[in-house]
């Protein structure tokens, strides 16, 4: 894996939560929304890997990822906004599936993604869900 500055990766994560976004909103084929993100932002330096990885693995792990947090909501699944659904799946599937990044990284970048483009206090529900979700996958971190 090569060097890759921390700003690049958010970056990376802000693709990962357009691409995902435009998946759940309009059920178009994740390989093409993925294609075309890239080709649209050819010109910009990010993490291709990571874009990639992460939008051929959650909706490939939908079910199971969605099982590690749905148990802590306080509402349907069906009522969480688009945007703060896919950064919980982008969380989650972080915290499962990325140990080379800390938890801790995991949590601030979810929140500011929220506090970016979710609903104002998103964020708080956000944190709150996936730090108890890090509890139960990271726990040996975390301690």
């Amino acid at each position: 894996m090569t060097d890759i500055k921390p700003r690049h990766r958010h970056r990376s994560r802000k693709l990962v939560l357009q691409g995902l976004y435009q998946w759940q909103i309009s059920g178009n084929d994740i390989k093409d929304i993925e294609e075309h993100l890239l080709i649209e932002n050819q010109d910009k330096k990010f993490d291709r890997e990571f874009v990639s990885q992460f939008l051929s693995g959650i909706p490939k792990s939908l079910t199971q990822t969605d099982e590690l947090f749905t148990q802590y909501l306080d509402r349907s699944i069906n009522e969480i906004t688009p945007i703060e659904l896919a950064v919980l799946r982008m969380g989650v599937y972080e915290l499962k599936h990325r140990l080379d990044v800390p938890y801790k990284v995991v949590l601030n970048e979810a929140v500011e993604l929220c506090k970016v483009f979710g609903a104002t206090e998103g964020h708080k529900y956000i944190n709150s869900i996936l730090d108890k979700v890090a509890n139960d996958i990271r726990q040996a971190e975390k301690t």
